[in-house]
């Protein structure tokens, strides 16, 4: 193995996060190394040389893999907010455009307990508050990205995505909870209402994964 694939081997070990924007990273890495080694060989420097040369030029493994990670937590936590913020809203959309087609008006149902209300009235408020902690996160992240670091940049977004995050699954979460101990067919006022629960169950879960993966990275970074 050469001195530049055994450093971008190295360099890979040590970041965590989506796939395509770890690949990309790692291109403009090798890309650089390699034409930093072809400007040491012909300046007259052995293959070994020219490529341990450029590779000292480029930087310690551990901070480079620094730089980099910061850099994967903001992409990784960038795309969570943006299906944070469209996502939610059209799940709410979609499944209430289902319950008036296929079922009806709420009236054909029995009354809930006053404290069911509430927690209705908190899902449903949820849904605006969400996309709106969302959008403020990604403003956040763009305002602060001039005026922090790498890493405490990403330490911060965590916090702000696991918020948004966290607002949203607890208010599905409750709703889902509170609906199963009044009635548990109100979960499944018809066969597509049914389905969009679980898959707003299914979303809600996948972000809060997205949103720990954030939080992984400022680990690894802290690492």
């Amino acid at each position: 193995m050469t001195v530049i694939e055994s450093y971008l081997g190295e360099l890979r070990s040590r970041l965590d996060g989506p796939a395509s924007a770890k690949r990309d990273l790692l291109r403009e890495a090798r890309d650089g190394l390699n034409d930093a080694a072809d400007a040491y060989r012909d300046g007259g420097w052995s293959e070994h040389d020219a490529q341990r040369r450029a590779v000292a030029d480029f930087g310690p493994v551990h901070l480079i893999a620094r730089d980099y990670q910061a850099e994967l937590g903001m992409h990784s936590g960038t795309r969570t907010l943006w299906k944070l913020i469209l996502g939610v809203p059209l799940m709410q959309l979609a499944w209430e455009l289902a319950r008036k087609w296929t079922f009806g008006e709420w009236s054909q149902l029995a009354p809930a307990p006053g404290w069911y209300k509430y927690i209705a009235q908190f899902t449903h408020g949820s849904v605006f508050i969400v996309p709106v902690l969302g959008v403020i996160a990604l403003v956040s992240m763009r305002w602060l990205s001039r005026r922090m670091d790498g890493t405490r940049l990403v330490k911060t977004a965590g916090v702000l995505i696991g918020e948004a995050v966290g607002l949203n699954l607890l208010s599905v979460g409750l709703l889902v909870i509170a609906t199963g101990v009044i009635d548990a067919s109100r979960l499944f006022l018809s066969v597509p209402c049914g389905l969009l629960m679980i898959l707003w169950v299914v979303v809600s879960v996948r972000l809060a994964l997205l949103a720990r993966r954030s939080w992984r990275s400022c680990a690894t970074i802290v690492a």
